[in-house]
């Protein structure tokens, strides 16, 4: 009887423990709604509406110039018993995005607000020319036709509502140099400086691959650009496709084109329109600079005879390269220290300087010539007779410049030439592998660069 009892109490209790899991499970599944509305069907700050996208949750408002995006609040639409966080109506920094979470019942969804500023200024025009405006950098550009007088034109410049201007628009400027123009509106201001081109008044361009200036993408092309910009801000920016669309280059007396990218020369350089508006350039006096792989570029232009061009062409690529952790690269330049080329540099040694300080990331660019073993050229002397160039500069040890050919020149009757093609002629030191990003003789760098433009001008 006993055990009769105990197992008819043990068969009681599961069936209790059962009732109250089932009980559990459809409490359970009866309070998870996955039918619950997250969507927000409106959002916007002082009344503008934002425009939305459901799908990825972003939402960019557009707010006038001169809103202080420090303090803004924000009124939304959402679904009947949903929460958002932060809450609706509380001051917010939006300099930069500002995320909202909308909760409904066991549903959330993220939401990325963007405010952006409309930009102050609509348009600039001279002559009928519209301008180019980098809102981001501030900075308009106008190429006008060659020969215009750049020393009285009238800009007109469009406005957003209650945006003023000075200069204003429609008054006389001078732009033989680059003129600020201030905008404001309150006591919001911004200065975007203008710089209006005639080909009349450049002397100086970068030529390129990229088909503008913006285009540029390998980091040492693009370092070299923005120095070389900011040191000539009248300067033209020249694609290869433009020359083979027949642009006239006539008006330049120094055209620099850095090549990083590759160590073959890509083929928008070797046209035949490219190479022979080039060899006319030259022959009408126009001067070039020809850095690292550019270097090359002395053969498909006639600069060196057939055959003569750099014999010894190497680099890295990433994700290849090194740090160089225990010596400073650079150059020996004894017996042409007199040079134009080398003056004002610092040096260490007389006729010696660094260019590449250790612990930089190192893909070692290089494009020059191997002197003394390879090419038949024997020494320096062997070289220049058989090149037409004047070496330079060689590596740090070689002070009698018969190893290895870096900086050379070819001087004549028509447009000088000057190349640089050092693996140590670093505009950008790559972050790879925790290398420092800053290289303590980039000024030598840009002083040699400098005192080449400036000398075959």
């Amino acid at each position: 009887m006993t055990r009769y009892f105990n197992h008819y109490k043990a068969f009681c209790l599961l069936i209790a423990v059962a009732a109250l899991w089932a009980g559990c499970k459809k409490d359970n599944k009866s309070s998870f709604n996955v039918n619950a509305d997250v969507t927000l069907s409106a959002f916007s700050i002082n009344n503008i509406q934002g425009d939305i996208d459901k799908k990825t949750g972003d939402i960019t408002v557009n707010v006038p110039f001169g809103t202080d995006v420090t303090n803004l609040a924000a009124a939304m639409q959402m679904p009947g018993g949903a929460k958002v966080s932060p809450a609706a109506g509380a001051g917010l920094d939006f300099t930069g995005p500002v995320t909202y979470r909308v909760t409904n019942g066991n549903l959330f969804k993220d939401y990325k607000v963007t405010v952006k500023i409309i930009p102050p200024l609509s348009s600039f025009k001279i002559n009928g020319v519209d301008g180019v405006i980098d809102h981001e950098n501030k900075t308009i550009s106008v190429i006008l036709p060659d020969g215009t007088d750049l020393s009285a034109l009238k800009p007109e410049i469009g406005l957003q509502t209650g945006v003023s201007v000075s200069p204003a628009s429609g008054a006389v400027q001078n732009f033989t140099a680059p003129v600020n123009y201030i905008v404001k509106l309150g006591e919001r201001t911004a200065t975007y400086a203008v710089t209006v081109i005639s080909n009349s008044v450049n002397e100086y361009a970068f030529m390129g691959v990229a088909t503008s200036r913006a285009g540029i993408t390998n980091p040492d092309e693009k370092a070299a650009a923005d120095w070389f910009f900011a040191t000539y801000p009248a300067a033209d920016y020249v694609s290869f496709q433009s020359i083979e669309g027949g642009r006239s280059l006539a008006n330049y007396k120094v055209i620099w084109w850095h090549y990083d990218s590759a160590q073959d020369l890509p083929a928008a350089a070797l046209t035949p329109a490219v190479v022979n508006t080039l060899k006319e350039y030259r022959a009408g006096g126009g001067s070039l600079l020809l850095t690292t792989y550019a270097a090359r570029y002395v053969e498909a232009l006639g600069v060196v005879p057939e055959g003569r061009g750099p014999n010894n062409v190497f680099g890295d690529f990433l994700p290849g390269g090194f740090i160089e952790t225990n010596n400073n690269w650079g150059i020996s330049f004894r017996t042409r220290e007199d040079h134009p080329i080398f003056q004002g540099i610092e040096t260490y040694e007389p006729g010696k300087a660094w260019l590449l300080e250790k612990g930089t990331f190192r893909l070692n660019h290089t494009a020059w010539w191997f002197v003394n073993e390879w090419g038949g050229y024997g020494d320096g002397a062997g070289w220049r007779e058989k090149t037409g160039g004047i070496n330079l500069a060689s590596e740090q040890w070689d002070d009698n410049l018969n190893g290895r050919v870096g900086i050379a020149e070819w001087p004549a009757n028509d447009g000088n030439v000057v190349i640089i093609a050092f693996g140590a002629y670093d505009w950008y030191s790559e972050p790879e592998g925790g290398a420092r990003t800053t290289n303590l003789y980039l000024g030598n760098i840009k002083r040699i660069t400098k005192n080449a433009i400036d000398y075959i001008k």
